[in-house]
């Protein structure tokens, strides 16, 4: 029912997109291709993407949220793409990047109300409560990282509906930290 497009069979204005992607990351990861069956889709998880950088949120703390939102929403491509960053960029010890994939309380206190914080944002569909921003806030966090988190949770909305919804299959670059625990409650 789905294609996972390549730049030569994809509707025309998704192949610019798709030939940057290859650019940027050397292969152009399936999620891709599938999103590129609608160019709106492609062009919006990009520009997330790109956005989530812009947020003020660290590289580690950036795939905290991706990971943390992929885990509670049980997307297997996700968390091993993800998965797959993290350890390639050694962005955290072995112990937390199991922990996250666990949906586990993290070893590091900042990065584990991050986690929380995210879970409960995913959980409560947005209304997270006063309780839970304070908490987030004591951290060390401010107003805008509460808004990083939600963008991430808007990025990983896109593609985990995308991959449960096409299948999409996990590329091979990901089968190394290939993930079946379903969704962490």
């Amino acid at each position: 029912m789905f294609t996972v497009h390549t730049e030569a069979n994809a509707p025309e204005a998704s192949r610019p997109i798709l030939q940057k992607v290859r650019s940027n990351y050397g292969m152009v990861p399936n999620l891709h291709g599938v999103l590129a069956g609608s160019p709106g889709a492609l062009e919006a998880y990009v520009a997330l993407s790109q956005a989530l950088g812009n947020t003020g949120l660290s590289p580690a703390e950036q795939q905290v949220v991706l990971l943390a939102v992929s885990v509670e929403n049980g997307c297997t491509y996700c968390v091993a793409a993800h998965s797959t960053v993290a350890k390639g960029g050694k962005l955290f010890d072995d112990a937390t990047l199991a922990a996250l994939r666990e949906g586990q309380a993290l070893p590091d206190a900042r990065l584990e109300a991050l986690r929380a914080f995210t879970t409960t944002v995913v959980r409560e569909r947005g209304f997270a409560g006063d309780e839970a921003v304070s908490a987030f806030l004591a951290a060390g966090f401010t107003p805008a990282h509460v808004l990083g988190v939600i963008t991430g949770v808007a990025l990983k909305t896109l593609s985990n509906y995308t991959n449960h919804i096409a299948a999409t299959p996990l590329d091979e670059a990901f089968a190394g930290q290939k993930w079946e625990a379903g969704v962490a409650r």
